[in-house]
């Protein structure tokens, strides 16, 4: 009688997952079924956007391809091919800014930029670094990845995490080396 109901009790349990199995496949489905899609509002090949304000060009964004995402929940603008961006303060220098791939968070007022991230100052200072974020609010600039900064002295300061306003006023390093070379 024991066999028996070992036997009933086994058929039980194995039905019970089989069904659980079954359940939990469906259940990946209906999740597949709710899933909605989104797709680029605007799309852009071979842009050159210019930004002016007070009739003088303030900024130039180039880039193969730009996807805007502005119909979503959470809002943003994709450049999966990468940017080149040229920076023009009001005395006409020019500093650059280059990515493999970034991503602006409209509403965040975030860019999030990656892959051999450069910025080059009209003195010939360069950040690079994988991956760096911009805060337009606070006008700040951060990464946690590791970073280099060069003079055309060959002087450099590299780390690890470094967070610094746009003007380079003021800069918080982790975790960092420097080496200053002295001009004549």
């Amino acid at each position: 009688m024991s066999f028996i109901k070992n036997i009933l009790l086994t058929g039980s349990l194995l039905t019970l997952i089989v069904t659980m199995a079954s359940c939990d496949s469906n259940f990946k489905k209906i999740q597949k079924i709710n899933t909605v899609p989104f797709f680029a509002t605007t799309q852009g090949e071979n842009i050159n956007l210019k930004y002016i304000d007070s009739g003088s060009v303030k900024a130039i964004l180039v880039s193969p391809q730009m996807l805007d995402y502005s119909q979503v929940k959470y809002p943003f603008t994709e450049f999966p091919k990468g940017i080149h961006l040229t920076l023009i303060d009001s005395e006409k220098n020019q500093n650059f800014v280059v990515a493999d791939y970034a991503i602006s968070y409209g509403k965040k007022e975030l860019v999030d930029l990656r892959g051999n991230v450069v910025i080059t100052s009209h003195d010939g200072k360069k950040l690079e670094t994988d991956q760096l974020y911009y805060d337009q609010k606070n006008d700040w600039f951060y990464t946690e990845k590791f970073y280099k900064i060069s003079d055309i002295d060959n002087s450099f300061t590299e780390g690890v995490g470094i967070d610094f306003d746009s003007k380079f006023k003021t800069v918080t390093a982790q975790n960092s080396y420097a080496e200053r070379n002295k001009t004549e």
